[in-house]
């Protein structure tokens, strides 16, 4: 007992941890092992950078750096090449054990060559030379097998959660491997290091390895393809005007970085270079800088760097690094040039002392910072270019820009050692680092100004993607957004597009729409003014009423005047409102009578009210739909006429106007009036009012849910009423609203599983998917496709019992026909729920070429399908999904679904005993098949089907049982005469007629009780 309480306690405490890192239990392990396996590697590279850069700087020095750059430029692109070669080629635990042996086994050879070069000066510079270039393959290898290993072993959804916390592994190698080194290079020596670091590479390329065998399903035993240009057929990559303006200062924004990103590395090591001409003292500094930056930069991670997003905004945030870097270059370049008076420092002081602060902040911003916000500067693109673009970024202009940045290095240090020749080596260096530096300014500035071109083209494109629904208000910086609304409010744009501006204002910060739009109300069209007064309402405010009151002056139309009469007396509960009593006389416009009346009702004093109360009830009782429209909408503002309110709505119901139906049902739910609750669901059963019941239930949040629920779960309600519950219930969208629909997406089945699975799809910002993974895990998740692949089995069993040759006429083709539906149902809802895993547009991809008649199609939708899914019962799937015999499917899933050959009627009887699982038609047709061969079903079988949801279920038993067993079928027609579809109640007639006429006493087939 003790130890269950003890279990018990521990995994509370690791739920809550997990809590606090925002993971979920199952994807606590995973993160752990891959953040171990990083920071591992991390620590055996960050060894190995700081030795190999300390031997570099002595044998070649900085001006050595241009050369490695362009050769690693060409490098990259090779490694590249060669990484994807090997996972088309070999399976993922094969490609990471030879990239662990490829970094580890060459540095014993780098380290051999070092002592041999010993006695050869040539042999030395070769190895230390190719060591430094293989430190950027290594790095490159590093990244490319990490990134791998997280989408193999996350979907694109968790991953979004667990890789911040597995990059983090960089940041504590950093802090690790800085600290120690220094510690290493006084017991064991620099060149013992490259020994060291090659073992750790290989316990971190282990671990790798122990990762792909400890999670066979993410890490399957074939090659993976690439399916990027395959899956792209089916999706558009035109480009508009809009977002190639976008995209061109995007490249050049990491192009500008990563130049800047290799001047200030140049610049810092040629200093190092330069104070420490002892190697190991240029080891024992970088270790000691590292781990000084990884405590910062972690701390900056941890607890500024999002919140310095949020608040601030995204390009605020990524000037901080070019802006940080033009002001400490010219601060450096302005105390060179006035000496600093009052320090005693010389100029190559003050030159080392700028270089090493500004490759601090650089590595501090650049790795916290810029790269946390990369992620939102390729949000604004299309889906189906987005990671063509980002490749295009990362894998070809940054390289480029490094080779290129190489040869500009290179060009400038041979002109100045040619301008400069004759001068003293220590004045020579000292300028060349003046140069430098400038240059360091100079492009800073250029790329703060790429940031401010690409922040236009931004906010553009991100109220564009918004308008077409591509784009969650979670992954985009807010505060642009809101300036893409202003400038568009402000700038000479259609009346459709401004509309739309407002709507997405009202979408990510209504309770502060006031403060874009009350300024610019005059400017507006009526159309607009009206919508924004309806904004604004929602929160009124007196902050902006001097705005108010001069759109009143404009005299706008009668529709603005009486919203913007409303909006100055909700803002101002002080007011007398015996001022607004001339408005209730009946030559003024019902529209603004009406908001009068309602003001008036609502805060005014009891004579004033009496008035007001008989105008409403004019209003109420008009002939005219308008007034009587404008009357009910009034009734929504008063709070103290329970009485008025009682009495003319039922009367109000039963109107024959729609339009004032359906204003009514928005009052019961604004006044929460919930003795009118059952009309709101009433209403969902017309179709003039059930967009507004809809939305008034949606009105009433959570205190809709029980109703909503019980309709919900109603298996008698028809699916289209039963559709709309759960839409509300999603578009409630609260907590307990999500979770219940996924509660009833467990006890669902069928056309109720397939409905629930899409609306949560739908559900906005992946809430409802995320709601799910929450709720059932992905083992839950799992389970689901399990249930449907175990039912599929037994279809296709069906088929091969009931074929044609043996079981023939029109009800077992039917039948035949109706088992082929299911198969097809089930189908679309495996891809439904894989949805929930994997992207969205690999899914559909798979789910197009599969629908195809080329073979050549279904190939590739099954190729798709194998290197994006990895479930547990993903090759049964995969081989279920081919276009082969049913025998053969069926074979493939002996393991799953044990078949037996049965006799046709027996397996008629195994298909009644999953009539829960069966679709209304398939269950009608067998019962049809066994009148029309007079075979037997088990008692509760046809007892269960006279109590069908389904009116032509109960008809095929009633057909059935007449030919089975007319006895019992006699002594049951009392109980079904008051059936409520009209043709089973008229078959009851007719039935109990025929026996009547025939007197039949019992000459039947018994209803077998067993199967």
């Amino acid at each position: 007992m003790k130890q269950l309480k003890s279990n018990k306690e521990r995994d509370d405490w690791t739920k809550k941890l997990l809590n606090v890192v925002n993971l979920r239990p199952e994807e606590g392990e995973r993160t752990l092992v891959m953040l171990i396996a990083y920071t591992i590697t991390s620590i055996g590279l960050l060894w190995l950078e700081q030795s190999t850069i300390a031997l570099f700087l002595e044998h070649f020095g900085a001006e050595g750096l241009p050369i490695i750059y362009i050769a690693s430029a060409l490098m990259g692109s090779g490694l590249g090449i060669l990484y994807s070669w090997l996972q088309n080629n070999f399976p993922l635990k094969r490609v990471f054990l030879v990239v662990a042996l490829l970094m580890a086994i060459p540095l014993v050879f780098f380290r051999i060559g070092l002592e041999i070069g010993a006695a050869d000066g040539f042999i030395v510079l070769a190895t230390v030379f190719i060591l430094r270039l293989w430190l950027d393959a290594e790095e490159i290898l590093n990244d490319l097998n990490s990134q791998v290993a997280a989408n193999q072993l996350f979907n694109i959804r968790e991953i979004k959660r667990t890789y911040p916390i597995i990059s983090s592994g960089l940041l504590i190698g950093d802090v690790v491997s800085g600290f120690s080194l220094p510690v290493l290079l006084f017991l064991i020596g620099l060149k013992n290091v490259i020994i060291l670091a090659s073992l750790v590479l290989l316990l971190g390329g282990f671990t790798f390895l122990y990762l792909a065998n400890r999670y066979k399903q993410a890490f399957p035993d074939t090659p993976v393809r690439e399916l990027d240009e395959l899956e792209s057929t089916y999706t558009s990559k035109r480009m508009s005007g809009t977002i190639r303006r976008y995209i061109i200062p995007l490249f050049a924004f990491f192009i500008l970085g990563e130049l800047l990103f290799l001047l200030v590395e140049f610049q810092y090591l040629g200093e190092l270079e330069r104070v420490y001409p002892d190697t190991e003292a240029i080891a024992g500094f970088l270790g000691l800088f590292s781990g000084i930056l990884g405590i910062c930069e972690l701390a900056t991670q941890w607890f500024v760097s999002s919140r310095a997003v949020e608040r601030l905004g995204v390009f605020v945030a990524a000037m901080f690094l070019p802006v940080s870097l033009s002001v400490l270059g010219f601060c450096t370049i302005l105390f060179n040039i006035t000496n600093v008076g009052g320090l005693n420092i010389n100029s190559a002081q003050i030159l080392f002392f700028g270089i090493i602060i500004i490759r601090f902040f650089d590595e501090l911003l650049r790795y916290t910072l810029i790269a946390g916000i990369e992620p939102f500067l390729f949000q604004p693109l299309p889906a189906e270019i987005r990671g063509s673009i980002q490749t295009q970024v990362q894998g070809i202009a940054e390289p480029l820009t490094t080779g290129l940045t190489g040869l500009g290095i290179i060009s400038i240090v041979w002109l100045l050692g040619h301008l400069l020749g004759d001068w003293d080596e220590e004045m020579a260096r000292q300028v060349q680092g003046g140069v430098f530096v400038v240059a360091i300014v100079l492009f800073s500035v250029v790329w703060a100004l790429s940031a401010l071109l690409l922040r236009q083209s931004y906010i553009t494109l991100l109220v564009q993607s918004a308008e077409q629904g591509r784009l969650g208000f979670g992954s985009v910086d807010l505060k642009a957004f809101k300036r893409a609304i202003v400038e568009s409010l402000d700038g000479k744009t259609t009346d459709s597009d401004k509309r739309s501006c407002i709507q997405l204002l009202e979408r990510i910060d209504l309770p502060n729409a006031g403060e874009i739009l009350a300024p610019r109300l005059a400017k507006l069209s009526p159309a607009l003014q009206r919508q924004c007064m309806e904004a604004m309402l929602e929160y009124p405010q007196a902050t902006y009423l001097k705005d108010v009151q001069r759109l009143i002056q404009t005299r706008p139309e009668l529709e603005v005047l009486a919203l913007s009469l409303r909006y100055i007396w909700l803002s101002q509960p002080q007011l007398d409102t015996h001022t607004l009593k001339p408005y209730l006389n009946q030559r003024v416009d019902p529209m603004v009578r009406g908001t009068a009346t309602g003001l008036i009702l609502s805060r005014g004093s009891d004579e004033d009210r009496q008035s007001a109360i008989a105008t409403l009830e004019k209003m109420l009782t008009s002939e005219r739909e308008r007034e009587r429209i404008i009357g009910v909408q009034a009734l929504q503002v008063t709070d103290r006429d329970a009485n008025l309110t009682q009495s003319y709505l039922p009367q109000l119901l039963q109107d024959d106007s729609a339009r004032v139906r359906c204003t009514l049902l928005a009052t019961i739910a604004k006044k929460r009036l919930e003795d009118y609750y059952p009309s709101l669901l009433k209403g969902l059963y017309y179709r003039s009012t059930r967009d507004a019941a809809k939305q008034s239930l949606i009105a009433l949040g959570d205190e809709a849910l029980p109703m909503l629920t019980i309709l919900a779960e109603d298996v008698r309600k028809a699916d289209y009423i039963r559709l709309q519950a759960w839409s509300a219930m999603s578009e409630i969208g609260s907590e307990i609203a999500l979770k219940t629909l996924v509660q009833q997406l467990l006890t669902s089945w069928g056309t109720s599983r397939r409905n629930l699975l899409r609306i949560i799809l739908k559900i906005p910002g992946d809430r409802g998917i995320e709601m799910v993974l929450d709720q059932l895990g992905r083992s839950g998740v799992e389970e689901l496709i399990q249930q449907e692949l175990l039912l599929l089995g037994q279809m296709f069993a069906a088929e091969m019992d009931l074929p044609a040759e043996v079981v023939s006429g029109r009800e077992a083709d039917l039948l035949r026909s109706a088992i082929v539906g299911l198969q097809s149902d089930i189908t679309d809802r495996c891809f439904l729920i894989m949805k929930l895993l994997y992207p969205f547009s690999s899914m559909q991809a798979a789910i197009l070429n599969l629908d195809s008649d080329s073979e050549v199609s279904v190939a590739l939708g099954l190729e798709i399908l194998d290197n994006t899914v990895d479930l547990p019962q993903k090759q049964i799937l995969l081989r279920v999904l081919e276009n082969r015999p049913t025998a053969d499917r069926l074979s493939d899933m002996e393991e799953m679904v044990p078949y037996e050959v049965m006799t046709p009627s027996d397996r008629l009887r195994r298909l009644l005993d999953l009539r829960h699982f069966l679709s209304d038609w398939t269950l009608a047709c067998c019962f049809h098949l066994a009148r029309e061969q007079r075979w037997g079903v088990t008692r509760e079988a046809a007892l269960v089907g006279l109590r069908h949801p389904s009116s032509f279920v109960r008809e095929a038993v009633l057909t059935y049982l007449k030919v089975a067993s007319p006895k019992t079928c006699y002594e049951l027609l009392p109980v079904l005469q008051d059936d409520p579809d009209p043709l089973v109640a008229s078959q009851v007639d007719s039935l109990k007629n025929e026996f009547t006429q025939r007197k039949v006493k019992g000459k039947s087939l018994p209803v077998k009780t067993q199967t």
